[in-house]
């Protein structure tokens, strides 16, 4: 377990810094060292997206996917106060799990696994909000995907640039 002033350090981030993650990710604070190691593995997926020149808005976007694919799923059930966080820490079969929340979904996610943006006719409109029917499963996924492919795309494009710097970097030190 860890206390916010461990994982400053070991992010190397500010508590401030931190506690904006914490407010703008609504992640519950803790008290004293109630901070898990799934807690900690999923600041540091955020601050290294962010060093990879993801978007803050694209994160809480895919984190706002994610929890919803979750409570669809029931995954939220366990009573934990962070069991959206719990599987961040896990590091087996990563190619199954998604992004942020690092749960595992039982298949490999690839954008291929769902066919986007096909319509097969017009359908009429729904008389209320997805919300009230109760949302849709593949449609939340066609989503997170759109979205998971772009930060993959993004990532991509940075990490030439990020290991040009850090052996520039050994200038420096």
């Amino acid at each position: 377990m860890h206390t916010l002033g461990d994982m400053t350090k070991s992010l190397n981030r500010s508590a401030f810094y931190l506690h904006g993650l914490q407010t703008r990710f609504e992640l519950p604070i803790l008290e004293g060292s109630g901070y898990s190691d799934a807690y900690l593995a999923f600041l540091r997926a955020i601050t290294f997206l962010r060093m990879l020149n993801v978007s803050e808005e694209s994160l809480r976007d895919v984190w706002r996917l994610e929890k919803k694919l979750l409570q669809l799923l029931h995954v939220d059930s366990t009573g934990s106060p962070t069991w959206f966080l719990d599987a961040c820490a896990q590091t087996a079969d990563l190619s199954h799990r998604l992004l942020l929340t690092n749960h595992d979904m039982g298949i490999k996610l690839s954008p291929l696994m769902i066919q986007l943006g096909l319509d097969f006719g017009h359908a009429l409109p729904e008389f209320f909000p997805g919300e009230d029917m109760g949302e849709d499963v593949m449609r939340v996924l066609g989503e997170y995907m759109k979205l998971y492919t772009r930060i993959q795309s993004d990532v991509k494009t940075e990490v030439p640039l990020m290991r040009d710097a850090t052996r520039w970097a050994a200038r420096v030190k």
